[in-house]
């Protein structure tokens, strides 16, 4: 009955396009062909009473603890308007460099993908902020419209990431079960650290792409980014003000994390604390605030839950049908092998970004996938920073990524929708040549976790 299980992603992936909420569609679709599975009788009903406990498992993943504190610190740096000041006294200090404000964008937008992860926040707080600014100041719509939607995306890749956690959480449940599959019972898992240290180098040569990029249309097309001439000099007090906060923050949860001193989810806590008393210190905190943050951080948190709770129907009724055996034994018949999947796998997840959410992709395709693609004798690390990058290209690209959508929406009305389009084609060129360098050096994105952790 594996043509059933194919039949309802395919139903599953029509009802998301036609716009229902994406945890009922998952869960309404599962049990609807269950039901029809139970009456036909081609489907077993005993398979569901695996269902409590896997719910269950959920409610007690000390690893999903981090979520809503993550969102948490994420959502609360944004209203203390760590953004704002860190891009004006960037803007000062680079102003008169050619491109001087696109680099500004960049490295602010590098720090707000580390402090809160959200690729949608970062997105429009950096449009927001920094687009108006830079055409008025002459830039050309493309490439500010560009350098803005790209690093928007960077919170994907760049650790503590939600999308890391989530993706460490899934891969090491495809990881055990891929394991058991072959008869290994190892207690070796695949831990939300060892993303993080994965992710950083290839985080740090994207940014250094983003800014050689725009160096070189600085020096080559000055037209583009004109220099700044005038605006008030800028006070070291001012550039330490905006640069310390959130970059010690950073330094407490992802070093703590690196080094063994806490979990994710103890790390998290940490920057959720922190993110409250930076707030505390610029003056930023108060009731109207915390209630706007905590409501904020509900809203994302239960969003992210229910839809893992109907990912997890979704899963247990696709493998009741034989979906699982069936997706193995494609992977076996793909020509080029291990090659042949990842390449196959990349693209569909890739073409799925435009319709999907990572959330959605993470909790539904990947637990799907990835223990076929172990069983192969795929890394989970490099499968895992692969996955990440991949999903950040497919939000970034025309004419359905997200981050276009949500720059488009802050954008002002003279920005024309081509000209977004046409500034982040060099941005994805650049991140399909990072996926290229980590297809043929893998040890970009495993050789850090094996050094920090050995």
């Amino acid at each position: 009955m594996e043509w059933i299980a194919i039949l309802m992603f395919v139903v599953t992936c029509v009802v998301l396009m036609l716009g229902y909420p994406v945890a009922f569609s998952l869960a309404g679709t599962a049990l609807i062909f269950a039901t029809i599975g139970v009456v036909t009788g081609t489907f077993d009903f005993t398979l569901l009473n695996a269902l409590p406990s896997r719910l269950f498992g959920i409610l007690t993943n000390q690893t999903l603890l981090a979520v809503p504190l993550f969102v948490f610190m994420g959502v609360m740096l944004e209203k203390s308007k760590i953004a704002e000041e860190l891009l004006l006294s960037l803007t000062k200090a680079f102003g008169k460099l050619p491109a001087g404000m696109g680099i500004a964008v960049i490295i602010v937008g590098a720090l707000m993908a580390a402090s809160t992860g959200i690729v949608g926040a970062t997105v429009v707080t950096m449009g927001l902020l920094s687009l108006p600014t830079m055409l008025k100041h002459g830039y050309n719509q493309s490439y500010a419209t560009g350098v803005i939607a790209s690093t928007g995306t960077l919170g994907q890749i760049i650790p503590p990431s939600i999308a890391l956690v989530l993706l460490g959480d899934v891969l090491s449940s495809a990881y055990q079960q891929a394991q058991m599959s072959q008869g290994i019972f190892s207690p070796e898992t695949v831990s939300v650290g060892d993303l993080f240290a994965a992710a950083i180098i290839p985080g740090l040569v994207l940014v250094g792409l983003y800014l050689i990029y725009s160096l070189m249309i600085g020096i080559f097309k000055p037209e583009w980014t004109p220099k700044q001439t005038q605006g008030s000099k800028l006070k070291l007090s001012e550039l330490l003000t905006g640069l310390i906060p959130p970059l010690v923050l950073i330094i407490l949860v992802l070093g703590s994390i690196l080094l063994g001193y806490a979990t994710p989810t103890e790390a998290a806590g940490i920057g959720a604390f922190g993110a409250l008393v930076i707030a505390l210190l610029k003056k930023k905190l108060s009731i109207a605030t915390l209630k706007d943050v905590t409501i904020n951080t509900t809203t994302i948190t239960s969003m992210v839950f229910m839809i893992l709770i109907g990912a997890s129907i979704f899963s247990l009724v696709f493998r009741g049908f034989g979906g699982e055996e069936l997706v193995h034994s494609m992977f076996e018949n793909i020509p080029g092998g291990q090659f042949g999947a990842i390449l196959i796998v990349m693209a569909v997840i890739f073409l799925l970004g435009f319709i999907l959410d990572f959330i959605e992709i993470t909790f539904v395709v990947v637990p799907l996938v990835a223990p076929a693609l172990f069983m192969m004798g795929v890394d989970p690390i490099w499968l895992g920073i692969m996955i990440a990058i991949n999903l950040q290209t497919s939000f970034l690209t025309p004419p359905f990524g997200f981050a276009l959508f949500y720059l488009r929406g802050v954008a002002p009305k003279e920005v024309k929708t081509p000209a977004i389009y046409k500034g982040v084609i060099p941005f994805i060129l650049m991140q399909v040549l990072l996926m290229v360098a980590l297809a043929i050096w893998p040890e970009m994105a495993t050789s850090l976790p094996k050094i920090i952790y050995s």
